[in-house]
Parts: C-alpha cells; sequence; structure tokens
C-alpha cells in the first residue's frame, strides 16, 4: 500500500530551517527545565505517598485542597481521576514514620463519605535509586544505538540516529516542562518506546539510503539520501498515521492511570517522523560529505 508514489520533496534543501525551528524548541525546553530548577518528579523519584480516593458525591478539588492544608498537609498534588469523585493525592513523605497517612486523611476529611482504594508508599531513598536506574536506561539505550548503528553502517550514520533519537527525548522532555506535567516511571517507559520507535523509522530510511549508494557509487550523496526520503516517505507516513490513532485512542478513553503516558507517545510519534526526515538523514549526510571532503583534499 502507498499513499505517496514519486514524490520529490526536498527534505535536504530544507534541513537548515528544521534545524533552525527544532534548536528552537530544545532550548525553550531546556530554558523551562533549567527556570524550574529540572523536570517535575513524581514521586516514584522524590518519594511520598499516593493516595487514590472515591468520594460518595462529587468534589469541588479547591475546597478538598483548602481543608487538608487547614488539616496540616502541605505541597500536596490534587486532580481528578477519570470522574468528579475519584481524586488522586500526591504528597511529600511524612516527617513521622509512625504516622499513618489514610488515618489523618480520614481525620482532616471527617463528615465526607469516601474510601481509600489506593495508598502507596515510597521511601526518598527508594525514589532516588529508582531517579538513577530511569537515566541509566535512557544512557545505555542510546550508547547501545550507537554501538549498533556504527557496525551495522557507520559512524556517520550513527550519530545522525542518535542525533535524532536525543531530539526526540529532549524535545518530549521540554514539553513537559512546559506544561508542568510529573515524570515518573511511566513517562520513562514512554521515552524508551519513543527511541524505538524513532530508531525503528530511522533504520528503515538508511538501509534505503546504503542501498541507492551501493547500486550508484558515483551519485550525488544528497541528492540519493533526499531520493531515499522520498522512497520510503509512504511508509513512512502510514507507520505513523497508524501509530498516532492508537495512541491517540488511549489517551482519550484509556483512563487517568496511562494518560500522560499515552500523551508522551503521541509528543514522540510526531517529533520520531520529523526527525527521521529533518535530522537523521541531514545529519548523517552532512557529517559523511564532509569526511568525503576532507579525503578528497588529502588525496
Amino acid at each position: 500500500m502507498r499513499l505517496l508514489q514519486n514524490t520529490h520533496f526536498d527534505f535536504l534543501g530544507k534541513r537548515r530551517l528544521a534545524g533552525f525551528i527544532s534548536a528552537a524548541v530544545i532550548v525553550l525546553g531546556i530554558g523551562s527545565l533549567v527556570a524550574k530548577g529540572g523536570p517535575a518528579l513524581g514521586i516514584d523519584f522524590t518519594g511520598g505517598t499516593l493516595a487514590q480516593l472515591r468520594f460518595a458525591e462529587p468534589v469541588e478539588i479547591g475546597d478538598l485542597r483548602s481543608r487538608l492544608m487547614e488539616a496540616g498537609f502541605e505541597a500536596l498534588t490534587i486532580q481528578q481521576f477519570g470522574s468528579p469523585a475519584d481524586i488522586l493525592l500526591r504528597a511529600p513523605t511524612e516527617d513521622d514514620p509512625n504516622i499513618d497517612f489514610g488515618d489523618r486523611l480520614r481525620g482532616a476529611l471527617a463528615g465526607e463519605s469516601f474510601e481509600i482504594l489506593r495508598l502507596e508508599l515510597v521511601g526518598p531513598k527508594i525514589g532516588g535509586e529508582l531517579r538513577s536506574k530511569a537515566l541509566q536506561a535512557v544512557f545505555y539505550a542510546l550508547l547501545f544505538i550507537l554501538f549498533y548503528i556504527t557496525v551495522r553502517f557507520d559512524r556517520y550514520y550513527a550519530l545522525g540516529a542518535v542525533a535524532a533519537l536525543a531530539h526526540d527525548v529532549l524535545i518530549t522532555l521540554g514539553i513537559f516542562s512546559l506544561l508542568n506535567l510529573e515524570i515518573d516511571l511511566a513517562i520513562i517507559a514512554a521515552f524508551l518506546t519513543i527511541v524505538g520507535y524513532s530508531l525503528n523509522d530511522t533504520i528503515v530510511v538508511f538501509d534505503r539510503i546504503r542501498e541507492n549508494l551501493r547500486l550508484d557509487r558515483k551519485a550525488d550523496l544528497f541528492l540519493t539520501v533526499n531520493r531515499s526520503l522520498n522512497q520510503t516517505l509512504s511508509r513512512t507516513i502510514i507507520t505513523s498515521v497508524t501509530t498516532f490513532v492508537v495512541v491517540l485512542i488511549l489517551y482519550l478513553f484509556g483512563g487517568e492511570v496511562i494518560r500522560y503516558f499515552a500523551f508522551a507517545l503521541i509528543i514522540g510519534v510526531v517529533v520520531g517522523t520529523y526527525s527521521s526526515l529533518y535530522v537523521a538523514g541531514p545529519i548523517m549526510a552532512t557529517l559523511e560529505a564532509r569526511a568525503q571532503r576532507r579525503a578528497g583534499a588529502r588525496s
């Protein structure tokens, strides 16, 4: 199935404009991260308590927050979790480990009819370990991808692919920072999924580039990369659209538990498709062309 045939888009001709747009979005995201002292980390990484409450009647978040703050709860994050009667609370770790969080909630909300559906406790030490493991997972994923593509293609292909993957993760992380969304283990899983998705598309493009270069070793590198991108464009669009539809359905109907995971994947699919066309191939072609010019100058 091909949606587009015999296209002649000049992807590499727009590489400077694409580079400017990517750099602007990344700088904006990094600026947000710096201004906020880093990403907003969930209790998976910082430690704390998560409680899911179900009230008999819908509750106003503002009134609920006021009552809990008057009862001594501080730095609470409160959000609706599906229906107006379902509430998700996140709170820092209690200073006194002997204090039962559930008992404190029942005392603060005396007179309200509710039940605690879920109560999760994460200590600060465990949170720190999870944060370290998450960073290691992302780092080693990129490192092994760099090694794999270097062996399968060459180092310039590898640098182009890793640059595209880092581009996708940085933009997704920046958007989460700009929207004040928390990063938890589910979002780290989404980042790794984005890396895998984007890499798959990039490998398909790189395979076509290498195949075309073997067929005509004297062909202009930039023209060959452009032709390869156009030849794989239909496959790229079909894959991206079908994946996007699935994650959009997850976002709209999957419930609060996976909503932000699906949101991260939505960003990743869009940005990953863009980077396959305007980041990985153009960076690889630019580096290869420079290497060829240096080799020609030495000879």
